[in-house]
Formats: structure tokens, C-alpha cells, sequence
């Protein structure tokens, strides 16, 4: 699905996302009142990792869309867990590939509008852009460019079965047209009615081709509404950036991207889901996204009636109780050192270096290749202890102004109480700082 090859797009807007760092991905629609992942079970999957099967018929699945009302539905807790987890953006999900969308849109009618809860006036999209934009964080939106409900893409049936990502059938050359302008009515008026959008997350792009999808026309036109706008990869041909799934990306990346990653297995919230991973490794993965000069897109499905899942809230406490000792080494920062220099991930901003720990030294922590004379101190964050360092010189380069060498660090036996122990090495300056990481 991710296109490895792809040139990204430059645009004045991307300045942001470049040191974004780490996001909320919001997958929240009518089919989480039943317990579902979203759109896959149409398809006979229980969710796009290909697992499955987990077959719903589109009558069933479509059945309760008209009773969605979800009450506990709180965005501006949700805003602010994110905000404490240290968190810069969000990506919420205004329709997925079942073609349901987020927002009373006039384009559809399988629409909130419809529901309980549109008809009281609410407006899942809404709320989610008020809630986050006024807790400070960049507002994205994820929209599926294919529509499993729509007769005009076509609509799936039993017998496209098994779903095969490279084969989707293709409608008329009129049924297409059509859809193509209700997708891009669709989009006109997500772009138009809620204020300054940051980012567009497209999916489902890999059923038909750059030239059916038109992307590069569709890209002109996106950018005429938002000029400053940053968009994934997924639209066929265009993009800012490349969204690895589920992991970091397999191989070293020259460019920007974001891993996309849940807290279990499923992007919605389905209930027997309960392979949760730990709250440390979710950390590491932010860690090791950051150290590879990507950010981490982290997942939330709120439960049947919109509140956070227990075990999704407590991942994103303990978060932010590491974020608060530590945020400094990974928030807006970029790649530390080269991977010989340090046995870890290691991050830098400003005139610091930041070495995190995912092993505890036996005794000492030792770094190859600093310029260690520029070195002004060393700190453990967790504690904000000042720590004794010691470095070492090759007696040839002694006499250099600025030698590199062996920083030693004593640490003992005692490792502290938290998910992932950072040491902090500043500098003397920023220049400095940059000048740490030796040649790979």
C-alpha cells in the first residue's frame, strides 16, 4: 500500500510535520457501536492486517447506523489525554472504506445525519477539530478514497469474494465519473467548513490507479482549498510523506514518514481484541520513530458509546507520566548519533544529544566519537541527577583543538523507575551538538 519510490511533494506547510513527532490516530464510526473494526468485516477480514475471517453482511453491518448515539463521546478528553501524552497532532477518521461518513455531509446519504446523534445537531467532525484546535494540537483528517457502500465504485458483494487489495471491480466510465464527484464534493466540504486543516490521511487508494483515481488534478485542487496543507502517500502518485503500518519502516528512509501504529491488533474498537501491547514498548516504538527521523501516529478506538477503552487510558497515562520527565528527547526532536556511537536509539535537539536506554549498562555507559571537549554536562532526565563522566583521548589527536573520544559514564547497578531510562549529554553549544554524530 506504501509506495517506498515516492518523491514527496514540498509545500510551505510541512515545516510542522517535520518535527511533529508523535500524533493521535482517531478510528471511531458507526460501526464501533457493534463492536467491529471498521469496513473490514464487509469484506470477509477483521481487519486490514488480513486476519480474519470476521465476514458481516453490508444489510448487518449497515443496520444500526440509524441508532448511532453515542453519549460518553468526549473529544475534549480525548484532546487533552493527547495533549498530556505529548502529542502534536490527530488524524480522525471521517469515512472509512464503508462509505459512512463522520459529518452531515450533503453528498451522501449514508451520513451521522441520519442517526440520533446528527439529528441533535452533532457532528463527530466538528467536535473533533473544536476539541483538538483548542487543546494546540494540528488537526488531520482521514478520508478513504474507495467507498464499499457507494453502487457507483461499485458496491462490494458476496460474490467479489475473497477481497483481493490489487483487484477491486471497476464501475462504468459514467458510474465512475459520478463518483469521482461526489468523492470530491465529499472532500470540498471537509476542506471548506471546518477552518484551517493540517493534514489530509488518505487510504483505500490502492484499489485502482494514480491516472483512474486522477491524483494529480485531485492534488491541485486540495491545495487550492488549503494551500498549506500535508498529505500521506496514499493517494496514488502524490504525497508529503510515507505511512509504514503497524511498524517502523524495514529499511533506513531519506525523506519524512510516520509509522501508523494500535495498541492491539484492530484499528476500531472491538471488544475480544485484548492483545494489547505493553505501555514501554509503545514507548520504544515512539523512541526508535523519532531516532529514524519519522514520527509515530498512535492509535485510539473509542468503545460502542464513544468513551476511551480502560486499557487504551491507562497506555496513554503511563505515557504521559514518561513525557513529563522525558519529553524533551523526543518531541520536535531529530536523529542523535550514527548506530556504532551508542548501542540504542539516540535523538538530538537543540545542543543536547538524548541516549535512551532500552538496556540498563552493566556499570557504565560508554559513547565513541563525541567531540568530548565540548561536552558541559551529563544528566539522567528521569531523576534530573547531574552524572560524573570521564572521556578519554587517543594520545595522536590530543592535541587537536576538538578530538573526538570515549565518553564514560558511571551509572551503577540501580536502574530507575521508568519505561525507558535517557540520558541527556549537552553540548557546548548547538553546533556542537550537531557535530556529535560521527561519520556512519
Amino acid at each position: 500500500m506504501n509506495d517506498q519510490d515516492l518523491i514527496p511533494t514540498t509545500t510551505e506547510g510541512r515545516s510542522w510535520f517535520d518535527s511533529a513527532s508523535f500524533g493521535m490516530f482517531i478510528h471511531f464510526d458507526q460501526a464501533s457501536q457493534l463492536g467491529l473494526d471498521l469496513s473490514w468485516p464487509l469484506v470477509g477480514l477483521l481487519s486490514d492486517s488480513g486476519t480474519g475471517p470476521r465476514t458481516v453482511t453490508p444489510p448487518d453491518y449497515y443496520a444500526h447506523a440509524d441508532e448511532f448515539d453515542p453519549q460518553a463521546w468526549d473529544p475534549v478528553e480525548l484532546a487533552e489525554r493527547a495533549r498530556r501524552a505529548g502529542m502534536r497532532y490527530a488524524v480522525f477518521t471521517t469515512k472509512h472504506h464503508s462509505g459512512w461518513a463522520a459529518w452531515p455531509s450533503r453528498a451522501t446519504d449514508l451520513s451521522i445525519a441520519s442517526s440520533p446523534f446528527g439529528r441533535a445537531g452533532r457532528d463527530l467532525v466538528r467536535e473533533y477539530v473544536d476539541a483538538f484546535r483548542a487543546a494546540g494540537l494540528r488537526i488531520g483528517l482521514y478520508y478513504s478514497l474507495s467507498d464499499w457502500a457507494d453502487p457507483d465504485y461499485p458496491a462490494w458483494r458476496p460474490e467479489f469474494a475473497p477481497y483481493a487489495f490489487d483487484d477491486y471491480p471497476r464501475s462504468s466510465p459514467e458510474s465512475w465519473d459520478r463518483y469521482l464527484a461526489g468523492m470530491r464534493q465529499e472532500l470540498d466540504e471537509l476542506l471548506t467548513d471546518y477552518g484551517r486543516i493540517d493534514l489530509l490521511w488518505f487510504d483505500g487508494g490502492w484499489e485502482r490507479t494514480a491516472e483512474e483515481w486522477r491524483s494529480i488534478e485531485l492534488e491541485k485542487h486540495i491545495r487550492s482549498l488549503q494551500p498549506e496543507i500535508v498529505i500521506n502517500d496514499r493517494l496514488p502518485g502524490v504525497g508529503d510523506y510515507v505511512t509504514p503500518e503497524q511498524s517502523a519502516p524495514a529499511d533506513l528512509m531519506s525523506g519524512p514518514w510516520e509509522a501508523c501504529v494500535t495498541m492491539n491488533t484492530t484499528w476500531g474498537y472491538v471488544p475480544d481484541d485484548l492483545e494489547y501491547k505493553t505501555s514501554a514498548a509503545l514507548i520504544r516504538t515512539l523512541i526508535e520513530s523519532v531516532a529514524g527521523g519519522g514520527a509515530l501516529l498512535l492509535n485510539v478506538g473509542p468503545d460502542a458509546d464513544g468513551a476511551v477503552v480502560p486499557q487504551e487510558g491507562a497506555i496513554l497515562d503511563d505515557i504521559a507520566d514518561w513525557m513529563a520527565a522525558h519529553r524533551e528527547s523526543v518531541i520536535g526532536a531529530g536523529p542523535g548519533l550514527a548506530a556504532w556511537q551508542h548501542y540504542g536509539p539516540s535523538t538530538r535537539t537543540g545542543d543536547a544529544v538524548y541516549l535512551h536506554l532500552f538496556g540498563w549498562p552493566d556499570g557504565e555507559l560508554t559513547v565513541r566519537g563525541l567531540p568530548v571537549r565540548t561536552i558541559e554536562e551529563v544528566t539522567l532526565l528521569s531523576t534530573g541527577e547531574r552524572l560524573a563522566w570521564s572521556a578519554t583521548v587517543d594520545p595522536a589527536h590530543a592535541r587537536e583543538e576538538n578530538p573526538r573520544g570515549l565518553l564514560t559514564v558511571p551509572l551503577g547497578d540501580h536502574r530507575p523507575d521508568t519505561a525507558v531510562p535517557v540520558v541527556r549529554v549537552r553540548f557546548r553549544d548547538e553546533e556542537a551538538a550537531a557535530g556529535a554524530r560521527a561519520e556512519s
